[in-house]
């Protein structure tokens, strides 16, 4: 397991009970999971901010959540953040997205796994992630799928899991390495880590392969 750059907090060494449980929700329910709310609990105000953003706009808000769960895996698998991009949202799950349903991401445009609500989600974020042109002919394909208030969540959403996950990319951070012994939310076959280090090696891991937005995805 690699070193991260920046420690974690040992829950242990906590006295908030708030805190606490919130490092436990993490555990078992994950997206976050424990390891990056230890790193930003070294400034308690960034840990609250983030755990009450990722509640209130992923977990909850006015959009789809099954919708936003694929537009966060797209950010991880643009952006290159395996911590990230290995785990996986259990609302989601329970509300019917399978693990087929990320397969295809990057060529989400093309793919028929994606109904048309979902690739002008899609779209959107892949706007956001990759600095592309923000048409006439995006917005209108955006207003003709979404409210205004759903626009906003999922636009901010995306800037907030953008932000970080192109910081926790630097960090060197890993699961399974605060308050191990818990698979909450994890990808199959990132269960432990042992499986997590088995995967990593397959020819076919996911993060082997750099992305491209799908305009270049054909170069």
């Amino acid at each position: 397991m690699p070193n991260p750059r920046i420690s974690y907090v040992d829950p242990s060494t906590v006295n908030d009970p708030a805190m606490l449980a919130e490092f436990d929700r993490c555990a078992r329910e994950g997206t976050p999971r424990p390891e990056s709310q230890a790193v930003r609990a070294h400034v308690p105000a960034a840990f609250w901010s983030f755990a009450n953003t990722w509640r209130d706009v992923f977990k909850n808000g006015v959009a789809d959540h099954k919708i936003k769960e694929l537009c966060r895996i797209y950010v991880s698998r643009s952006v290159m953040c395996e911590f990230c991009g290995n785990q996986r949202s259990i609302k989601a799950a329970k509300s019917g997205l399978q693990e087929a349903d990320y397969m295809d991401l990057i060529n989400f445009e093309s793919s028929p796994k994606y109904d048309e609500r979902q690739k002008a989600a899609l779209a959107y974020t892949e706007c956001i992630t990759w600095d592309l042109p923000a048409t006439d002919e995006l917005w209108a394909r955006l207003h003709k799928n979404f409210s205004e208030p759903e626009l906003v969540e999922i636009g901010y959403f995306v800037a907030i899991t953008m932000g970080q996950q192109r910081w926790l990319r630097t960090l060197n951070i890993e699961h399974h390495q605060i308050l191990a012994g818990t698979d909450g939310s994890m990808a199959p076959g990132f269960e432990t880590a042992d499986a997590l280090t088995q995967s990593k090696q397959a020819p076919d891991y996911w993060a082997k392969t750099p992305a491209k937005p799908h305009t270049q995805a054909a170069e």
